[in-house]
């Protein structure tokens, strides 16, 4: 499928998607810091910056810890990914000597996302962010602190081969189209 915008826009817009076959190919922490580089320089309400991220490589505790708690569909084909990485939010700010309600946070932490997504695709990687997980095993797992909210997990890794997808799920390996603006998108009022 080719996706086509209706206006101009820079290619990674319609290029990025979310497969799910992974190549059979590492990463290095290296290859991961510039994904974590770029949602670090994301726009944030008063500059809180609530994202944080956990992640392990395949083949490490932190990975087995992370692919343990996703759902078993998602794990799937989620533990085939180079490197899978937890999104979570802090859900209060501090402000004049005490913690207040955040009520940006899941909005910010998701342009973090996109940061990190856009990121992936420049550096000719492929991230899918997935909520199939089970958030009480994985924040405990992980030692997320009090105060934070569990998001997604991300699979990162070099786009595989659909062929390596049990049979269900080759036909859904292509990116998907978007609504039209028209059903998205009005002038004084919201579709």
């Amino acid at each position: 499928m080719t996706r086509t915008a209706d206006h101009p826009i820079a290619d990674q817009f319609t290029g990025r998607w979310s497969p799910r076959a992974f190549a059979d190919a590492a990463l290095a922490e290296a290859d991961l810091m510039p994904l974590f580089e770029a949602a670090r320089w994301a726009p944030s309400a008063s500059n809180n910056q609530p994202w944080r991220f956990a992640y392990g490589l395949r083949g490490d505790t932190a990975f087995a810890k992370i692919a343990a708690a996703l759902v078993p569909f998602n794990r799937t084909w989620g533990e085939k990914a180079a490197a899978l990485v937890a999104v979570a939010s802090r859900s209060t700010v501090a402000k004049d000597g005490a913690e207040n309600p955040n009520p940006w946070h899941a909005f910010d932490t998701g342009t973090a996302w996109g940061s990190f997504a856009l990121q992936a695709y420049l550096q000719g990687l492929s991230a899918h962010a997935m909520g199939g997980f089970d958030a009480a095993k994985l924040a405990e797992t992980l030692a997320m602190p009090t105060g934070y909210v569990l998001h997604a997990v991300i699979a990162v890794g070099h786009k595989g081969d659909a062929e390596s997808l049990p049979e269900a799920l080759r036909a859904r390996e292509f990116p998907s189209p978007r609504l039209p603006l028209t059903q998205l998108v009005g002038r004084g009022a919201f579709k």
